[in-house]
C-alpha cells in the first residue's frame, strides 16, 4: 500500500512563516536607519561649540564669586510681577557701592525665558521694571557694572518675602 500525495508544495515566499519571521528584523533595520537619521539631523543643545573657552571662562568666574565672599556682598533681592529690586550690603565698610547692577535670571532647563535687566541705584535700593517669569525654581546671577565681583543663587518664584543671596552661603534664603 502506498500513499500518494496530491498536495503540492507552494514556493517559499508563498508561505506566511517566513515573513512573519522576517518582520522583526525588518522593524530593527527600519529603526536604526530612523535613530541615525534623528542623530544627523537634529542639534545637541547641551554641547556648547566653545567648550574650551568656556572652560577657562570658568576659572574667572569662580576668582569672581570669591571676591563677592571676601567682601561679605549680600544682595536682598524683590520681585513683583512688574518690577525687581535690590538691597545691596557688604560687610566691609570701606567697599563703595556701584552705580548699577547687572541682573540675569535664567531658568535652569528653558533658556528661552532667561531674562537680563540692568539695574540703576536709587538710593539703597537698586530698582528696574523686570517681567516676572513663569513660577518654579530659578538661578539668579548678580553681578556689579565692571563685573569684578558676582553674586549667584536660587530663588523659588513667586517669593512672598526678601530673598537673600549670598554672603556665608551660597544659596537662597527667604527673609522674614
Amino acid at each position: 500500500m502506498t500513499m500518494t500525495s496530491n498536495k503540492t508544495s507552494k514556493p517559499w515566499y508563498r508561505e506566511p512563516w517566513p515573513w512573519i519571521l522576517m518582520t522583526g528584523p525588518f522593524i530593527v533595520i527600519v529603526a536604526g536607519f530612523y535613530t541615525a537619521w534623528l542623530a544627523v539631523s537634529t542639534s545637541d543643545g547641551l554641547v556648547a561649540d566653545d567648550y574650551y573657552k568656556k572652560g577657562l571662562a570658568a576659572g574667572e568666574t569662580l576668582v569672581k564669586s570669591q571676591r563677592a565672599e571676601e567682601f561679605g556682598i549680600t544682595a536682598g533681592l524683590s520681585l513683583t510681577s512688574d518690577s525687581i529690586r535690590i538691597r545691596l550690603s557688604a560687610r566691609q565698610a570701606n567697599m563703595s557701592m556701584p552705580p548699577a547692577l547687572a541682573v540675569m535670571l535664567s531658568h535652569p532647563t528653558r533658556a528661552g525665558l532667561d531674562q537680563n535687566v540692568l539695574l540703576k541705584r536709587a538710593g539703597e535700593i537698586y530698582a528696574g521694571n523686570f517681567h516676572l517669569p513663569a513660577s518654579g525654581h530659578w538661578l539668579v546671577l548678580v553681578e556689579d557694572e565692571a563685573k569684578t565681583w558676582r553674586l549667584m543663587g536660587s530663588v523659588m518664584l513667586p517669593a512672598a518675602s526678601e530673598t537673600v543671596i549670598g554672603g556665608s552661603d551660597a544659596a537662597a534664603r527667604p527673609r522674614s
